[in-house]
């Protein structure tokens, strides 16, 4: 079941949503963005509990922007989970297929099966509220679930649980989805669940879409200064371009030089950004190579698997990430470089 958003605009006293995106049968489609930026009041217009001023809504080219909620066919997770807490969990996973009007004998089928799916048989008369939150979580899913939904809404549900927690939840999210090929749309803040997730994240800020794209181009091929912040530690240099044949783009900064790979002819002359990952970034006791400049370290932190290193330059300080432990000191200069396809441009430096 494909999803369709165009134009879909809301108004309130003091926010506006203006969106548009689509998500393909069967894949993943995180909403991501800062609390208030207006996710979850995307999620509510999709599902029917709130109905926009503007735009439609289509799910396989069917308009059901005023459709109810019940005649659109969505299974929905809260992020409290809201299971009712009178009910074991047989019940509260058949609860919407009673609606429904399904049969004793198919309810007892699906829910077994069901719980089967999120890998908790034989939970049918345990009490959910003597469950733990994790498990919660899978019975909140499975009830979603349980009437056989075209599209799967989920708003934050991990974010109440510890991180190692998370982590193991959302694989279980991505294999259920995946085998049951239902198309999903997520909502969360946490940029690496976003990534790890999805097949395709929509960056939300303030009520409007700032880029859509893998979790690939949204992490390395930032457009905007607000993505390439929000979705993990960047850093950036404001630069000027001197040159660009559509494949490589020379820039110059006050820090220095730079050779970018650069799949787009620039205009020579114009002010961009110049922007790298830190862990794209190399550290090293001298040498040259393209796309090297002096710094002195300042700051360590050592993280188990990495290093983070902070670093001085002339007008800016940078983040390298070293994966295991440095020989370096605090106080030390040194040689940072990156290679011209380690770094991109962001063309759009309002604000920068």
């Amino acid at each position: 079941m494909s999803l369709r958003l165009t134009g879909i605009k809301k108004h309130y006293p003091d926010f506006k949503i203006d969106i548009s995106f689509n998500a393909n049968d069967g894949e993943i489609l995180t909403l991501l963005g800062p609390s208030g930026c207006g996710k979850t009041t995307t999620l509510h217009i999709i599902a029917g509990f709130i109905e926009p001023g503007e735009g439609r809504i289509f799910l396989n080219d069917h308009n059901v922007t005023y459709l109810p909620p019940h005649m659109r066919n969505v299974g929905l997770v809260f992020q409290d989970y809201a299971l009712f807490p009178h009910m074991n969990v047989f019940s509260n996973i058949a609860f919407g297929l009673r609606m429904h009007g399904w049969s004793k004998k198919d309810m007892e089928k699906r829910v077994k099966n069901l719980l089967h799916l999120i890998r908790l048989p034989k939970y049918e008369n345990r009490i959910v509220t003597e469950l733990s939150g994790g498990e919660q979580q899978r019975i909140a899913l499975a009830r979603a679930l349980a009437p056989n939904p075209d599209i799967l809404l989920l708003d934050e549900p991990l974010s109440a649980l510890d991180a190692l927690l998370r982590k193991e939840l959302r694989s279980e999210i991505k294999r259920i989805q995946r085998e049951l090929k239902i198309t999903t749309v997520y909502v969360t803040h946490d940029q690496e669940e976003a990534l790890a997730l999805s097949d395709k994240i929509v960056v939300i800020n303030d009520g409007h879409v700032e880029q859509a794209g893998t979790s690939y181009d949204i992490y390395n091929r930032p457009k905007t200064r607000f993505v390439a912040h929000f979705v993990g530690i960047t850093n950036m240099i404001n630069a000027r371009v001197t040159g660009s044949d559509g494949y490589f783009t020379e820039l110059t900064s006050p820090e220095g030089s730079f050779t970018v790979h650069f799949p787009k002819k620039l205009a020579r002359g114009s002010d961009v950004v110049l922007f790298v990952r830190p862990e794209k970034c190399l550290v090293k006791k001298d040498g040259k190579n393209m796309n090297t400049v002096s710094v002195r370290i300042i700051n360590f932190e050592y993280l188990g698997d990495s290093t983070v290193i902070t670093l001085s330059l002339k007008n800016h300080i940078f983040t390298a990430k070293l994966f295991g432990t440095s020989s370096f000191t605090v106080g030390e200069t040194v040689k940072l470089t990156f290679a011209p396809e380690d770094c991109w441009i962001l063309e759009n430096t309002q604000d920068v």
